[in-house]
């Protein structure tokens, strides 16, 4: 059984079952999803409906990222945030607008029941931003840092190649675990458009919402398939630009 995890998708549904299929997925791989499945391109509806429907016969977990978190708060409560609607949330918007009210309630449960991280039993985390408790996530005090942190990579980036897991200078908050998937911050921002590790954190999100395309890695042999990039799917929206 491999284990697969797949960046921030943003309703580009069209990459996503491109990459699914050239990295020839099957019910016998685990898929993790690093969060932010809207809030970008135009499926945002289609995009959830998609990830629902391929729960009921793939193992996968689902976690939560920021812009699924602010989408959710935009269900429930009706009430804009100018934020939000500037970084994707229009386009969300937009596609839910044609959805019936049955069809809400089931959106708003799979948002609700997102994972907030994912250990597994080789002491790999998975999160779509980050944390900042030195003794690890189940120590985090406020849970929105989980989506919303970019000092956990920023750290990564900062860090001496050389340095190892075992050096005394190695920073406490990485150190928790073995390896560290994250999405969350375009690795686009630094010129890159493949998966990056940073000390022992791997960014997986490389720019699907922007100019980039959708990735997938298996965290075992770090083989990587992506998409074409997502803007060609949708040659007449804007995505996130």
């Amino acid at each position: 059984m491999r284990t697969l995890v797949i960046g921030d998708i943003h309703s580009g549904l069209k990459a996503l079952k491109q990459v699914l299929e050239r990295a020839g997925v099957s019910e016998n791989d685990r898929l993790i999803f690093l969060g932010d499945y809207v809030d970008g391109w135009s499926q945002a509806v289609e995009t959830v409906n998609f990830l629902i429907e391929l729960k009921t016969t793939h193992q996968c977990v689902f976690l939560r990222g920021n812009h699924d978190e602010l989408c959710y708060d935009w269900l429930r409560t009706g009430k804009d945030n100018p934020m939000w609607l500037q970084h994707g949330g229009i386009a969300s918007i937009a596609s839910y607008m044609e959805m019936g009210e049955g069809l809400k309630g089931i959106h708003m449960d799979f948002y609700a029941d997102l994972d907030n991280y994912y250990l597994d039993d080789r002491n790999r985390l998975f999160v779509h931003a980050g944390f900042t408790n030195l003794k690890g996530v189940k120590f985090e005090y406020v849970p929105k840092i989980f989506y919303w942190d970019r000092t956990l990579w920023e750290m990564a980036l900062s860090l001496n190649p050389e340095l190892s897991q075992t050096d005394i200078f190695y920073p406490e908050r990485l150190a928790n675990y073995n390896e560290i998937y994250i999405g969350h911050t375009p690795v686009t921002r630094i010129g890159k458009t493949t998966p990056q590790m940073a000390g022992n954190v791997w960014n997986i999100d490389t720019g699907a919402a922007f100019k980039g395309p959708l990735s997938i890695m298996d965290v075992n042999s770090k083989q990587v398939w992506q998409s074409d990039p997502v803007h060609l799917f949708y040659p007449n929206e804007k995505g996130r630009n």
